[in-house]
């Protein structure tokens, strides 16, 4: 006896209206970005008012030195100031239906539109931030700005960069830049050869050892950088080290860090829930916060990837002070709509913004370009296997 099943086509269907979003991940700069001068990404809205470039006001410390009985007159010090120019521009998405293909539709495209287009707003500002990190400083507009796709990050793309100009700024900034280990694997005003002094030795790591030896380069760069923290009582100064996801694997995985969270970190309270060891988040070390930033892996820049010795990977970690970089804002993201709607049969939201984002630089007496607020350091990064 045969059994008896529905048709193909009268087999029960049915489809969810809720719908599931792919994750997007949160940017994890924020905690660090304000208009305060004590944040490491100062956020300005100056341009709200029209204009598309700003001039930032730097001021280098005084450094003369003291005169006792000789003239003063005539022998003053000159102020060292610099204006770094930095410029915005428009990033626009949208998404577009017509009415036949909203009504066939099981769910309502329409409600996913806003939603999907503030999320493409604050992943794109967050990756390019990741983008102006590793990009090299510079005094004129951003290649392609105001053309069709714009560009909104400031600075020389690194993978655009010529070799010539990634030696001229390793050679300009070279007191706040350490390569591996030692600061004398810096070959100097080569770029290239600095990298490849970066071997597979589990020193040219991220470590402890590595990140105290970095700290110190930046607590003696000139000009200074500015501590995002700094208790001078006690003498406590604190910096924010962002790093991508295999320079943070070594990181946690240092055997003076873990011991660190092991014995250091509270145990009462809420002292488990907190510790890195547990839950994941940020590391504390000698007065530095190491951020794991994972858009730093995703976007690094292609050069990196075959840069050390052999062609191995590395990558640059970034530890910042105050004002090292900065997100400049024209216009706020607003949602927009579709005009050109062909008698109500067309249904689109848009969003659009403008603005522009990099690293804050000064040009010194000696007419060299020095990043205000960044010291890097380059690690073997390994992929994970």
């Amino acid at each position: 006896m045969a059994a008896t099943s529905p048709q193909t086509n009268n087999v029960l269907l049915k489809y969810r209206k809720q719908t599931t979003r792919e994750y997007i991940r949160g940017n994890w700069f924020s905690p660090y970005m304000g208009k305060g001068m004590n944040y490491i990404i100062r956020t300005d809205f100056d341009l709200k008012s029209g204009g598309d470039q700003i001039n930032i006001p730097l001021v280098a410390r005084a450094k003369a030195n003291a005169r006792s009985t000789g003239t003063l007159v005539g022998n003053e010090e000159k102020v060292d100031d610099y204006g770094f120019r930095m410029w915005i521009d428009w990033a626009r998405n949208a998404f577009k239906i017509n009415d036949r293909d909203e009504h066939r539709s099981s769910i309502d495209l329409v409600a996913e539109f806003k939603p999907l287009l503030d999320n493409w707003g604050k992943e794109l500002q967050r990756d390019e931030m990741c983008q102006a990190l590793f990009a090299l400083p510079s005094e004129s507009a951003p290649s392609g700005l105001g053309s069709e796709f714009g560009n909104r990050v400031n600075g020389i793309a690194f993978d655009a960069a010529t070799s010539t100009q990634r030696n001229t700024w390793i050679t300009d900034n070279a007191d706040r830049l350490l390569v591996g280990d030692a600061i004398g694997n810096l070959v100097s005003g080569n770029f290239a050869s600095s990298m490849s002094n970066i071997t597979t030795s589990s020193t040219m790591r991220v470590t402890y050892a590595n990140l105290i030896k970095l700290k110190r380069l930046a607590m003696k760069a000139d000009p200074r950088i500015y501590p995002y923290k700094s208790d001078q009582t006690k003498g406590r100064e604190w910096f924010v080290v962002f790093m991508g996801q295999e320079a943070f694997r070594d990181a946690e995985n240092d055997a003076t860090i873990i011991a660190a969270d092991q014995n250091a970190r509270a145990r009462e309270g809420k002292g488990i829930d907190e510790n890195p060891l547990f839950q994941g988040g940020d590391l504390l070390c000698r007065g530095m916060i190491l951020r794991q930033i994972p858009e730093l892996s995703t976007l690094l820049p292609t050069f990196y990837t075959t840069a050390g010795s052999g062609g191995i990977r590395i990558a640059p970690v970034f530890l910042c002070g105050q004002s090292a970089a900065a997100l400049l804002y024209g216009e706020m993201p607003k949602h927009t709509f579709l005009n050109e709607n062909d008698y109500g049969f067309y249904r689109g939201t848009g969003i659009q913004m403008a603005y522009g984002v990099g690293k804050v630089a000064k040009k010194n007496p000696a007419g060299n370009l020095k990043e205000w607020g960044v010291a890097t350091g380059f690690v073997y990064a390994p992929s994970d296997t």
